[in-house]
């Protein structure tokens, strides 16, 4: 091997070096990046579950109130983080909808069967 043939050997190998150098610092970027972006989706996750119960929570009183509890409770009110809707669209059935504040997304939603009391005595 002349002199001449083994420096340009030489700037290959080098620019060999340099583009796996960039491979491997571009493939450690995307790792780095992926794991951050799967950190704050289980963080995400976390928080939606976590007002996924207080709402179940929520809603688990509300089953057990008795009809004047719900009809104390009609239209909107602030719960919380949410808005808590309560109608009745027929005389015994009654419907409760939880809307998040800041997304304006429905959470949960149920109908209630509250019949009427009628009172047989004269």
């Amino acid at each position: 091997m002349r002199h001449g043939e083994r420096g340009a050997r030489t700037g290959v190998v080098l620019l060999e070096a340099l583009i796996a150098l960039v491979i491997l610092t571009t493939a450690g970027a995307i790792v780095v990046t992926m794991s951050a972006e799967a950190a704050s989706a289980v963080r995400r996750a976390r928080i939606a579950e976590s007002n996924m119960r207080k709402a179940n929570a929520l809603f688990a009183a509300l089953s057990i109130w008795s009809r004047e509890d719900l009809d104390r409770h009609l239209g909107d009110r602030a719960e919380g983080q949410w808005i808590l809707r309560v109608d009745r669209p027929a005389p015994a059935i009654y419907t409760a909808a939880l809307t998040d504040t800041a997304t304006h997304v429905e959470l949960l939603r149920t109908s209630l069967y509250r019949p009427e009391v009628i009172n047989a005595t004269p």
